[in-house]
């Protein structure tokens, strides 16, 4: 029997009065990779931080590994990505340092890190192609080392559930293949993958379903959509650019 991961039960979200969710049921069973798409304003990145009670449910239910959010506090099992988070920051950290933050969680603040510790943020570079800038300032890094900064860091804290919010926007061809890689081997080793994108590009073939959402509900539930032409598939060009002007605070949904 596959077991759920996360399960969203007519969750309903609004800011201010506006309604952002109506009446979303979704679930995600352990070793999915599913995709939520769909245009700007839609809502797809605020169904994923209500599944993290980043916002809240003004109704329905959220549960994450058989408990209510509301209850959940085993948070090490789960690496989150937000969109666009500078990993630099102005803060002058090594690559290694952002990625050894991701064992806070499972390790505690107070304990110094170990073999363990360290195996993991190596085996988290590797991962993403990064071994060999571990030692360097992340501010040398373009956008998207950056971005494989962040993925390696959720990485390096070994969560059973990764939650990534448009991982492969505005970066690079070759550290959205890096992605794709470092995804597949995660899946490969029992993860369950939950990410928002507007294109999947090579991200595609490690897709196993996708969630379409269009004006606050969902539209679609299944195979990944072939494109076409359709404003809600993945590979359709939305006019608007994805740039880093573009808001990544509660309104860009």
């Amino acid at each position: 029997m596959t077991t759920p991961v996360i399960t969203v039960e007519h969750g309903v979200v609004g800011y201010d009065g506006r309604p952002v969710l109506r009446d979303i049921s979704l679930t995600v069973t352990a070793g999915e990779v599913v995709a939520v798409l769909g245009a700007n304003g839609s809502g797809k990145s605020t169904l994923i931080r209500a599944v993290l009670g980043l916002v809240p449910i003004s109704a329905g239910s959220v549960t994450l590994f058989d408990r209510p959010l509301r209850r959940f506090r085993q948070w090490a099992r789960i690496g989150y990505v937000p969109q666009r988070l500078g990993a630099g920051g102005g803060v002058p950290a090594t690559v290694r340092e952002v990625v050894a933050s991701g064992r806070l969680a499972r390790r505690g603040i107070l304990r110094p890190p170990g073999r363990a510790d360290r195996a993991a943020v190596d085996a988290a570079l590797l991962a993403v192609g990064l071994a060999d800038r571990a030692g360097d300032p992340v501010s040398t890094l373009s956008g998207g080392q950056q971005q494989r900064t962040l993925i390696a860091r959720a990485l390096a804290g070994q969560p059973e559930l990764l939650v990534l919010d448009e991982p492969t926007a505005g970066v690079d061809a070759a550290s959205q293949e890096a992605f794709a890689d470092a995804l597949r081997d995660f899946v490969g080793g029992g993860g369950t993958v939950l990410l928002v994108a507007h294109e999947l590009g090579p991200l595609r073939p490690v897709i196993s379903r996708a969630v379409v959402v269009h004006e606050g509900g969902i539209c679609h539930d299944g195979a990944v959509p072939d494109p076409a032409g359709h404003h809600a598939e993945p590979d359709h060009d939305h006019v608007h650019p994805h740039g880093p002007d573009e808001p990544a605070g509660l309104w860009s949904n």
